[in-house]
């Protein structure tokens, strides 16, 4: 057992080493044991889950990081909270620093709002709250019907480039498209630098056809009411790349909250370039990484990615040496244990702002 006197466990859902590594240093900052389970997957590729210990009446911690298989690492989550749940534990708190289908948090033509689905499955499975890490969205708090903390990065991230960046002083914020103009800001206004945004490379991916209003189509439809006749909406043009802000000779930092495929960050770098910046830092909380990004990054303009350990990517750090990583697990070990000792979370959010 391991911690007798506390009345808590911390568990990982995690089937993969690579995957246990924050949930170590997250228990080495509590200074207590990982509770005993074994998690695996079948011949037939089912998720079983055994627990080895009882949690009769206990708070439970289950920390799942979410690797490339996604599915897998869902599936060992949801059987690993009812195996709690069926076991009589008291409350069952998942803390899962990335969210996954956080991207998919709005209607897309005829598609479905998935995170909103693996919001209300979590609950079935018997999760009564949640600890994660700057969500894609932060209206998605809204699916939950239990609590929901969502920590932030930035204080990391600010301190990295304080502490790392040479001559940070020198640098400039910028938003690779106008959706993350207000996340920017918050980084310039904190490290007393300018802001600048590049417009025209990202219309289609967040803003367009997001929000199911081009479903159905707009067609005419003669065989409709005769004596109605909407006007008919006309098709966006992507403009070309600009940047707003003078970048020319400066440091050149792009902040977002994830960074997977890679291509966007690959081609604002190269316009930055262009218009003179003469390094260039990619700065997110969550690194994917998925496919050839890499191979892409090192062949870059880019100088470096700093991303956090939310998501296991040591053989991407293998692969290309410009990938830095800042660990959070010290807010996550904080969380959990002001959460346990009923204390208020408020001191993890000082200075805190909606936009950051």
């Amino acid at each position: 057992m391991n911690v007798p006197k506390s009345g808590y466990r911390v568990f990982s859902a995690n089937s993969t080493a690579a995957c246990t590594e924050l949930a170590k240093k997250i228990i080495e900052r509590l200074g207590v044991e990982l509770g005993k389970s074994v998690v695996y997957q079948e011949s037939n590729r089912e998720t079983r889950v055994d627990v080895k210990e009882s949690v009769r009446g206990q708070t439970i911690f289950i920390i799942q990081t979410i690797p490339r298989d996604v599915n897998t690492a869902i599936m060992e989550l949801l059987v690993m909270a009812y195996a709690l749940k069926t076991s009589c534990a008291k409350n069952i708190i998942g803390v899962i620093p990335y969210f996954p289908y956080s991207k998919q948090c709005k209607m897309r033509k005829r598609g479905s709002i998935v995170c909103k689905l693996l919001a209300s499955m979590l609950a079935k499975a018997g999760l009564t709250h949640i600890i994660t890490m700057d969500l894609h969205q932060k209206e998605i708090q809204g699916f939950f019907s239990f609590p929901v903390d969502n920590l932030r990065a930035s204080p990391f991230l600010l301190q990295y480039i304080q502490e790392e960046v040479p001559d940070y002083r020198n640098a400039i914020i910028v938003a690779k498209s106008p959706s993350a103009a207000k996340r920017a800001q918050s980084y310039a206004e904190r490290l007393r630098l300018g802001l600048a945004v590049m417009h025209g490379e990202a219309q289609c991916s967040e803003s367009d056809m997001a929000d199911g209003r081009h479903s159905p189509p707009c067609v005419r439809n003669s065989s409709g009411h005769p004596g109605l006749e909407l006007p008919l909406m006309m098709a966006k043009e992507k403009p070309p790349i600009t940047v707003v802000g003078d970048v020319g000779g400066r440091i050149a930092i792009i902040v977002d909250d994830i960074i997977d495929d890679v291509e966007d960050f690959v081609a604002a770098a190269e316009i930055l370039k262009e218009r003179g910046a003469y390094k260039i830092y990619i700065m997110a909380t969550h690194g994917l990484l998925s496919a050839d990004a890499p191979r892409l990054i090192e062949e870059s303009a880019i100088d470096e990615v700093v991303v956090t350990n939310t998501v296991p990517h040591e053989v991407q750090k293998l692969q290309c040496p410009k990938i830095k990583t800042v660990d959070v697990s010290m807010i996550l070990a904080e969380a959990i244990r002001r959460i346990h000792n009923g204390e208020s979370m408020a001191y993890l959010f000082r200075n805190i702002t909606v936009d950051d």
